[in-house]
C-alpha cells in the first residue's frame, strides 16, 4: 500500500525533510488542520492518526494542544520507529499501531486525520478506509483528509505532477530526483480527481465537507461524522 520506499532506512531517514520541501505550505496545512480538528474537539480528545508513519502531523498536533492523546496507525513498522523518534517524549501521550486501519481502535474518536496517506490507496480499498475512520468516529466530530488530487484529464494530469516536480526544485531538491519522483508517482499512485475524493467522503457518509488547503497537486478537505 505505501510506496516501496518507505522500508528503506535511508528512505525512513529522509522522511521527516521530505514533506517539508515537496508540499506547498506543509507546516500551515499541519496548522490548518488542528485549528480544524479544535473547533469541534473537546480539550482533552482523543485523536485517530492514519498514516503516522514519520509522526509529523502528531507531533505538530501534540505541541499545539496538550490535552490531546492520539492513536497513530501505519503499515510501516520503520515509519513508526521513525515517528517514536520524532515524538520523543511527546511519545507518552502517543499509542502507535502498525497496520491498516482495521488495526485501528474502536473508538469512539473525538476527532481523525489522514495526511499524505490515502494517495497509496486504490479507490474500492479507499471508501472502505473511509467508512472504518467514520465508524469509529463520535456524532459530528471533525476528520481532515489531505493528499495528491487534481483533474485526471491527461494533459492536466501531467501539468499538475510537472508543477508539483517544479516545487521541490525550488525547495532544494535535485531536479533529477524530483523528475524521477514525478514519473514514479505518476505510473503508480491512484490518485483521484478532486470531485471523485468529495464523493468517496460523501458516499462514506460524512457531511459538510469543506475543502480547506489546496497547494498545486495537493488538496485537504475537512469532513464531519
Amino acid at each position: 500500500m505505501h510506496h516501496e520506499a518507505f522500508s528503506d532506512p535511508q528512505a525512513v531517514a529522509r522522511y521527516t525533510e521530505g514533506p517539508p520541501r515537496m508540499v506547498p505550505g506543509f507546516a500551515d496545512m499541519q496548522r490548518m488542520a488542528m485549528i480544524l480538528l479544535a473547533e469541534r474537539a473537546p480539550d482533552n480528545a482523543q485523536v485517530l492518526v492514519l498514516g503516522a508513519g514519520g509522526g509529523l502531523e502528531i507531533k505538530a498536533f501534540a505541541e499545539a494542544q496538550p490535552g490531546w492523546s492520539f492513536v497513530g496507525i501505519d503499515p510501516s513498522a520503520a515509519m513508526l520507529d521513525l515517528a517514536r523518534v520524532t515524538l520523543g517524549n511527546l511519545s507518552g501521550r502517543t499509542q502507535l499501531h502498525q497496520g491498516l486501519i482495521d488495526s485501528a481502535p474502536e473508538g469512539p474518536f473525538d476527532a481523525a486525520t489522514c495526511i499524505l496517506t490515502l494517495h497509496f490507496i486504490e479507490r474500492e480499498e479507499r471508501l472502505r478506509t473511509l467508512k472504518e475512520i467514520r465508524r469509529r468516529l463520535r456524532p459530528s466530530a471533525p476528520f481532515v483528509v489531505a493528499h495528491f488530487s487534481f483533474p485526471q484529464a491527461s494533459n492536466e494530469r501531467d501539468l499538475w505532477l510537472a508543477r508539483y516536480a517544479a516545487f521541490a526544485i525550488t525547495s532544494g531538491i535535485e531536479p533529477s530526483m524530483a523528475k524521477n519522483a514525478q514519473a514514479g508517482i505518476s505510473a503508480r499512485l491512484p490518485i483521484l480527481a478532486p470531485e471523485d475524493d468529495e464523493q468517496l467522503l460523501r458516499d462514506a457518509e460524512f457531511s459538510g465537507i469543506g475543502l480547506f488547503y489546496m497547494g498545486f497537486a495537493f488538496r485537504g478537505w475537512v469532513a464531519y461524522a
